[in-house]
C-alpha cells in the first residue's frame, strides 16, 4: 500500500490513444522528473487540487510522446490516493517507453485490479461495489449493464447495512441479558425480534430467489436448441445469427457436438446452443453427440424444442415426449414446429396436435427457421420468459455467486435463531447464531474480509484496473 503502481490502462494493441495510470504518494513526483510543459524543458510545480495538462514525456533529452495529463490529489480520487492519468499515442512502443520510464523513476506494475483494491481498503468502496466494477466492464447488454450500474451505487450494500444494523441492536440488547443473568430481566423484546427476523428472511429469501435470474443474465441467458435429426435446429441457430455459424445438409445426424453463440435481444445477451439430434443410432461419435445434447438440456435456462412439419406426428412426438420429461421446474420450454412455410396446412394441424397432447402449459409456435417466419414472434417469446419487464421493476436483483452463497448461509443461521426462539432456548445460544448471520451479511460487503477473499476477487481484474 506504499508504493506507487502503474499500468496501462487501455486494451492491450495499437489503437489512437492509450492511458497510462499511476497511483500512489508518489505519483506527482515521479510525474515531475518526466514531463515538461514545453520541448524548452519547463518542468511543473505545485498545480491546485486536480486538473489537466498539455506537455511532453522526456527521457533525459529524448522526447517519447505529445502526451495530455490528468491529475488529481487524494482523498477525492477513485483509489483515495494522489492519480496521475498519461493520455498518450496509441503506439505499443510509446506505451511500453513510458510505462519503462515510469518504473524506472519509482513506481511498480500494477497487480490485476489493485487500483480497485486499493479503492476498497481506503473505504471509496465497499466489496460489492468494487466487483461491480468488474461486471461493469465485462457488461455486454443494457440488461447486465444495468445490474452492474445499480451495484455500483450502492443499492445491495445500503439493503444489508440495514439489516445487520437491526440485527446489531437486537444482539446488543440479548448480550446485555447476560451481564445480568442473576437477576433474570430481559431487555430482547422476544415477540418483536421474532417479527424482525421473519421480515429479514422474507427480504434475503427475495435476494436468494433472484440470483438465477441475475446470474443468468450477467452471464447470458442459455438456449439449447434441441430436437430430433434434420428438424433444422442449425438452420434456426444461423437464422438467429444472421450468419452461416452451423453445417447445414440434409444428410441425418451432420451436427455432431454442441455450437454456441451469442445474440442481444432487447439489451438481454442470449447464448443460443445448437446440440446434436437426438435419435436411435449405433454410431460411436454420433451417440457422445446425442448425450452432450442432454447435458446442455440439463444446463439451460430456456429450452427451444424444434419439431418437423413434415414428419410423421406419432413417431416425432416420441421424443418431443421424452424431451419434455427431462424438463425442471426452473427451465422454461418452447416449441418450435418449423418447415411450416412447405405445407402450413399440415403445419398448422401439427401444432394442434402437440397443444391438444401437451395442452396449454407450453407454448408452439410455426416457424421456418428457412425463411424467417415467426422468428420475430420467437425473439418476443424468449424476451418475455426472461421478464426484463419485471426485472426493470424489481429492487436489487443478486449476481454474484459469492453472494448467494453468503445469503444462504445468513438464512440458515437467522431460521435457526427464528428456531431457537420458538424453543425458547437462552440468549447466549440466540446471540451466537444472530452473530453468525451479521458476519455472512459483513462478508458480502467486506466489513468482514480475509486475504484469501480479496486475493481470489481482484486477481480476476484486468491490470489496470
Amino acid at each position: 500500500m506504499n508504493d506507487t503502481i502503474t499500468a496501462i490502462s487501455t486494451p492491450s494493441g495499437q489503437g489512437a490513444i492509450a492511458v497510462i495510470r499511476l497511483s500512489g504518494a508518489a505519483s506527482f513526483k515521479i510525474l515531475q522528473t518526466i514531463f515538461f510543459k514545453s520541448l524548452q524543458g519547463k518542468g511543473i510545480t505545485h498545480p491546485g487540487q486536480k486538473g489537466m495538462l498539455h506537455g511532453w514525456i522526456k527521457a533525459e533529452e529524448n522526447i517519447i510522446d505529445e502526451v495530455m495529463v490528468y491529475y488529481s490529489r487524494a482523498p477525492k480520487t477513485y483509489t483515495g490516493e494522489d492519480i496521475v492519468e498519461i493520455s498518450c499515442h496509441g503506439s505499443t512502443y510509446i506505451q511500453g517507453e513510458i510505462l519503462k520510464l515510469l518504473i524506472k523513476t519509482g513506481a511498480r506494475m500494477a497487480k490485476p485490479g489493485e487500483f480497485t483494491e486499493r479503492a476498497f481498503l481506503n473505504g471509496k468502496m465497499d466489496l460489492t461495489q468494487a466487483e461491480a466494477v468488474a461486471d461493469l466492464i465485462a457488461s455486454s447488454g443494457a440488461a447486465s449493464h444495468r445490474l452492474a450500474i445499480d451495484q455500483i451505487r450502492g443499492g445491495f450494500s445500503a439493503e444489508l447495512a440495514q439489516i445487520r444494523t437491526y440485527l446489531l441492536n437486537f444482539v446488543t440488547l440479548i448480550e446485555l441479558e447476560l451481564d445480568f443473568s442473576e437477576e433474570d430481566v430481559e431487555f430482547a423484546d422476544r415477540t418483536r425480534l421474532k417479527n424482525l427476523i421473519n421480515i429479514i428472511l422474507d427480504k434475503i429469501s427475495v435476494l436468494v430467489s433472484s440470483f438465477d435470474l441475475g446470474n443468468a443474465i450477467k452471464s447470458g441467458v442459455p438456449v439449447a436448441i434441441v430436437g430430433e435429426t434434420n428438424v433444422g435446429k442449425s438452420t434456426l441457430l444461423n437464422s438467429l445469427l444472421k450468419e452461416e455459424k452451423a453445417i447445414v445438409s440434409e444428410i441425418a445426424g451432420t451436427t455432431r457436438d454442441s455450437i454456441e453463440d451469442c445474440i442481444h435481444l432487447g439489451g438481454i445477451e442470449f447464448r443460443f446452443i445448437d446440440t446434436a439430434g437426438i435419435r436411435e443410432t449405433t454410431d460411436r461419435i454420433e451417440t457422445i453427440g446425442i448425450s452432450r445434447s442432454y447435458h446442455q438440456i440439463e444446463k439451460a435456462r430456456i429450452i427451444l424444442l424444434v419439431a418437423d412439419a413434415t414428419s410423421d406426428f406419432d413417431s416425432g412426438f416420441r421424443w418431443i415426449n421424452e424431451i419434455i420429461s427431462r424438463v425442471r421446474e426452473d427451465q422454461q420450454l418452447l416449441v418450435l414446429v418449423n418447415k411450416s412455410d412447405i405445407d402450413p396446412n399440415r403445419a398448422s394441424s401439427f401444432q394442434k396436435n402437440i397443444e391438444e397432447v401437451i395442452g396449454n402449459r407450453i407454448p408452439v409456435i410455426l416457424i421456418s427457421a428457412k425463411d424467417g417466419i415467426g422468428l420475430k414472434e420467437l425473439e418476443d417469446k424468449l424476451l418475455a420468459m426472461v421478464n426484463f419487464k419485471n426485472l426493470e421493476d424489481a429492487g436489487v436483483v443478486v449476481t454474484n455467486l459469492r453472494h448467494y452463497e453468503a445469503l444462504t448461509k445468513a438464512q440458515t443461521a437467522l431460521l435457526r435463531t427464528l428456531s431457537g426462539l420458538n424453543m425458547g432456548i437462552t440468549g447466549d445460544f440466540l446471540s451466537q447464531d444472530i452473530r453468525e448471520a451479521m458476519h455472512y451479511l459483513g462478508e458480502i460487503t467486506g466489513q468482514i474480509s480475509s486475504d484469501e477473499i480479496l486475493v481470489n476477487i481482484f486477481q480476476h481484474f484486468c491490470i489496470g484496473k
